[in-house]
């Protein structure tokens, strides 16, 4: 951040220079400032610093600790009190700026502890020496040198956050994930900001995705790609380069689904089959993956019937089907509400069986084998019943699925693993 830039808050600690407190405000100029004191200094701030401030901040106020060489009352009394002001001041998570030049090494401490959430730049004034740092700035103060410090904590802190962050994505918890690099967006120094930015919209993105949103999600996934792809030329982490062609996959997948005209997309039966290993493997919710896993299924069927036989399941005609099935359809699959006749899971394999249809036809002759599993399926709290299902059930009826559907597990999506 900038010696110009505009300083939204500044938390600043003062036990006795209060010409170091004055030029820090003046040079600031905070909208919002808070003094972390103890007791005897509160004179101090009224006398000497408050009208020597060339532009006063639109709102102040002030933090007093109990005992100024002791962490814990001095982070006490900060902890309490710092964030319902920032609360009440609309001060937002890297937004705040901390000068620490005034404080004792106990109240640096409680400063460091209860502000650096909020915080995105650190500041110290100290007594001048002969080697300067190239980043330090030398200032006169009071008719001597003195060395301007200033920096980011959050530069360093954030690639154990960023960990975190990762963590979250891989569970399955994108939301959280977003929030949290977004966070780091705001913390995070200028340089820094690109790479969090995008962090956050993959993992919006996959939200999205996760939500059936695909255009969506492909807009988001797209604009997240561009950006890692600069990051990882410019000093990002180096496992983004085995993140890219994850993600690029991704949206090669979801671009069929987005681009394909078709009423039914052969792309969204798989992309259900792999919403539900991830129910299945992330969650650990097997009720959500038996439940998906059979709409999987459903649609596999209905991408059938479409594609070869121009058939909608959802408003079939009797004529189109078998002449086996057809009294059925008449008698069983009318709704009352549309006037449309509709079939069900079974009699679409059933209709694709007698059309001659291949994934029909293997359908069939797994059915003794899926039979047990659609009943357990069906007596399940999400089907119709009240009986948990098993973990285990899931993985038996998918391997049978895949089998019908001759399907290869390689052309499922996959989400990346973040391991950054």
């Amino acid at each position: 951040m900038g010696i110009d830039s505009a300083t939204k808050a500044l938390l600043i600690a003062v036990t006795g220079d209060a010409a170091a407190a004055v030029y820090s405000i003046n040079r600031l100029k905070p909208e919002l400032l808070c003094f972390f004191v103890p007791e005897s200094v509160k004179g101090l701030i009224e006398t000497a610093v408050q009208p020597h401030i060339g532009q006063m901040p639109r709102r102040w106020d002030w933090v007093v600790t109990t005992d100024a060489s002791r962490v814990m009352s001095s982070y006490q009394a900060l902890a309490r009190a710092l964030p319902d002001l920032l609360q009440t001041w609309d001060v937002k998570s890297g937004e705040l700026v901390m000068d620490l030049s005034g404080a004792t090494p106990a109240m640096t401490g409680a400063m460091t502890l209860a502000a650096t959430p909020y915080c995105s730049r650190v500041i110290t004034i100290t007594p001048y020496t002969n080697e300067v740092p190239a980043d330090d700035e030398r200032i006169a103060l009071d008719g001597h040198d003195r060395l301007w410090i200033q920096g980011n904590l959050w530069d360093e802190a954030a690639s154990s956050a960023r960990r975190d962050g990762c963590d979250l994505f891989n569970r399955g918890a994108f939301t959280p994930s977003a929030m949290l690099f977004r966070q780091l967006e705001s913390r995070v120094s200028g340089g820094q900001k690109p790479l969090y930015r995008a962090l956050a919209d993959l993992a919006d993105g996959y939200g999205l995705w996760e939500r059936f949103q695909h255009r969506s999600a492909w807009d988001k996934l797209k604009t997240s790609l561009k950006a890692l792809e600069m990051a990882s030329i410019w000093g990002g982490p180096p496992e983004l380069k085995t993140l890219l062609p994850a993600v690029k996959q991704n949206l090669g997948f979801l671009e069929k689904i987005i681009l394909d005209p078709g009423d039914v997309k052969e792309g969204m039966a798989y992309d259900l089959l792999a919403h539900a290993r991830r129910r299945a493997d992330v969650d650990h919710h097997t009720e959500a993956a038996i439940v998906t896993v059979l709409r999987g299924l459903e649609a596999l069927a209905q991408y059938r019937l479409w594609k070869y036989h121009r058939i909608k399941s959802w408003d079939v005609q009797p004529e189109q089907l078998p002449h086996a099935l057809q009294e059925s359809c008449r008698t069983c699959w009318l709704d009352d509400i549309d006037g449309k006749y509709r079939l069900p899971l079974l009699s679409q394999f059933r209709a694709l069986a007698g059309l001659g249809d291949p994934m029909g036809q293997a359908y069939l002759a797994q059915w003794t084998k899926m039979k047990p599993f659609l009943d357990a399926a069906n007596h399940a709290v999400l089907g119709h019943g009240f009986e948990p299902i098993k973990a285990e059930r899931f993985h038996q009826l998918y391997e049978i699925i895949v089998k019908i559907a001759a399907i290869n597990e390689g052309t499922l999506p996959k989400f990346p693993v973040l391991v950054l």
